[in-house]
């Protein structure tokens, strides 16, 4: 498995942990719909909330959180329209993402609650 990919399962499970602690129950993880993904799907104080994890191991050249751009946000709000009509859900829903910044042997986590909204057309 290429480095990239270890970070990012790494980074996945440092979220996971730091939701639980948090007190979030985690539902999914990597949840798919058709070529798009959501990588935790979790819930807290009857909210649904979706979960975007982006790990580095260097924020030289930009932040983690910054890699979370209006197309990939626009692929995880679809994820989540689908999620949400699967399941038929109805609560009310929060986009967050959860950076990791692989730094010094340890890892840096910063958790930005409400990232994105979805945009009304």
């Amino acid at each position: 498995m290429a480095f990239h990919n270890e970070l990012g399962e790494k980074g996945e499970k440092v979220a996971v942990k730091h939701l639980i602690n948090k007190s979030y129950l985690i539902k999914e993880q990597n949840w798919r719909f058709k070529n798009k993904e959501i990588d935790i799907i979790s819930f807290k104080d009857d909210i649904l909330v979706v979960v975007e994890v982006k790990t580095r191991s260097s924020d030289e050249f930009e932040k983690p959180q910054d890699a979370v751009t209006k197309k990939k946000q626009k692929f995880i709000i679809e994820a989540t329209n689908a999620y949400i009509e699967k399941y038929n859900l109805d609560f009310d829903v929060r986009f967050d993402i959860i950076s990791v910044l692989f730094k010094n042997n340890k890892f840096e986590i910063e958790h930005i609650e409400d990232a994105f909204q979805p945009l009304l057309r």
